[in-house]
């Protein structure tokens, strides 16, 4: 009798961390294949993976968490553009920049709603906000890249980290349709 219940123990251990286990590698599997078709799907695996709800994600929440990466991403645009347009001299640069501060905090306002829109299953809604949310970071680094300035390479690595999680997000949505 004495052997039996610490046999029954180890066992009973033993089925669950192997379950636990199988449960990891199926949503790695899930986020792989979610994250597969993105031009860049290594930032896609990243970014699902730094949080903590993407292990018991469906589709719908890896949706949600890469759109979450993407509004991160633009507080922390819309943050820098704030302190270059405090930093620069030039009257045209500094106009441009607070513009892009204000147009990536309409992008983070578009990302909320497109969150909205996911979770109620409004699929095209979602796509067109984050389309949008993308255009105004593009048209960002268009009007800055006009007046023959370069942003930090911090900065442009961000903006392409949000580039590329809103094509992966965009390309995830589409294969809800």
């Amino acid at each position: 009798m004495e052997i039996i219940l610490p046999l029954f123990l180890l066992i009973s251990i033993s089925f669950n961390y192997m379950g636990h286990r199988n449960l990891v590698s199926a949503d790695d599997t899930l986020i792989k294949t979610q994250c597969h078709n993105a031009e860049v799907p290594e930032a896609c695996i990243q970014c699902v993976k730094s949080d903590p709800r993407s292990q018991s994600a469906d589709k719908v929440g890896i949706a949600t968490i890469v759109i979450t990466c993407i509004s991160n991403k633009a507080v922390t645009l819309e943050s820098n553009m704030t302190v270059l347009a405090l930093s620069v001299h030039d009257k045209d640069l500094k106009l441009v920049l607070q513009d892009c501060q204000k147009e990536l905090s309409n992008a983070k306002t578009n990302l909320t709603t497109a969150m909205d829109r996911l979770k109620s299953k409004d699929y095209d809604q979602t796509n067109y906000l984050l389309n949008h949310a993308l255009q105004k970071e593009f048209d960002c680094k268009k009007n800055v890249g006009d007046l023959q300035y370069t942003l930090p390479t911090t900065v442009l690595n961000d903006m392409t980290i949000y580039e590329e999680l809103s094509e992966a997000a965009m390309r995830i949505i589409d294969r809800f349709l």
